[in-house]
């Protein structure tokens, strides 16, 4: 009997990614809140957008929430939140 033993990995495709140069500050800034659509995730992100408000200054926030948690935001969801200057993505059971 022969055992076939698979690599799941893929290899790395196109340019490296480099990571957007971090916020100096949140004060008047736009912040998206992506929701994954588990039961915890819209409550979390009221009080996260609470403190974001209060405490660090922020001007809006674009919140939405994904059709369904498996799979991967829209991409016409992607692009409302791409006019944000930064991103929060959570799970929240």
């Amino acid at each position: 009997m022969t055992i076939e033993v698979l690599d799941p990995r893929l290899s790395a495709e196109g340019a490296a990614v480099r990571p957007a140069p971090a916020l100096r500050s949140l004060e008047g800034t736009v912040v998206g809140l992506l929701d994954n659509a588990k039961i915890g995730t819209e409550r979390f992100y009221d009080f996260v957008a609470e403190i974001l408000r209060s405490e660090h200054g922020v001007r809006e926030l674009i919140r939405r929430r994904k059709p369904d948690t498996t799979r991967p935001a829209p991409k016409e969801m992607l692009a409302e939140l791409s006019g944000a200057d930064a991103v929060i993505s959570g799970v929240g059971d």
